[in-house]
């Protein structure tokens, strides 16, 4: 399976929690450089239309998977983590360190590494390769459940746009092969 986080955005530019938006231009024209380079696989992406844009311009016929979108960031979308921080530091201290808190009133981290791996459960039984466009929090939700690893283990995968993270599932485990990486040739 390769996990490919969407291209850039103005959300992305700015460090800020995401919306529902479109790729900037310089997004539109690295996604469109992936076009041929990804190789052959079902191809998956999230709802959202920076990851549909992605796959559109990667050349991809992607089927939309709920499952598949960015954490809910409630009040919080739109705004920088900078931003938040100066305003609700102990909202945002909560947020870090506890997999329940859910102060901005959307998804808690809890929620989201458990809707994940409930998807990665059904993929690993899966035949085929798959090419998945998605969000960074997807894809760390991703790694943290192929590594049976701790829920705070998230905030420690750095997912940059149009990276790709590699994950391959046998007997129904997962094993990574790569994560932050480039689209090989």
């Amino acid at each position: 399976m390769l996990l490919i986080r969407h291209a850039s955005t103005d959300a992305v530019r700015r460090a800020a929690f995401p919306v529902d938006e479109p790729l900037d231009e310089a997004g539109r024209t690295a996604a469109a450089a992936l076009a041929g380079r990804l190789g052959r696989g079902e191809a998956l992406c999230g709802p959202a239309l920076r990851a549909r844009e992605t796959a559109s311009a990667a050349g991809l016929d992607a089927t939309v998977d709920q499952a598949l979108g960015e954490c809910d960031f409630g009040t919080w979308g739109g705004r920088s983590l900078q931003d938040v921080h100066a305003a609700e530091p102990d909202a945002v201290s909560a947020w870090m360190t506890d997999p329940d808190a859910c102060p901005h009133g959307g998804e808690t981290l809890a929620a989201l590494l458990a809707r994940v791996a409930g998807w990665m459960d059904g993929q690993a039984a899966a035949d085929g390769r798959a090419i998945v466009v998605t969000h960074g929090g997807v894809i760390r939700a991703a790694v943290v459940h192929a590594l049976s690893a701790p829920a705070p283990s998230v905030w420690r995968v750095d997912v940059a746009p149009l990276s790709v993270t590699e994950l391959h599932a046998r007997d129904g485990r997962w094993t990574v092969r790569r994560v932050n990486g480039e689209v090989q040739a």
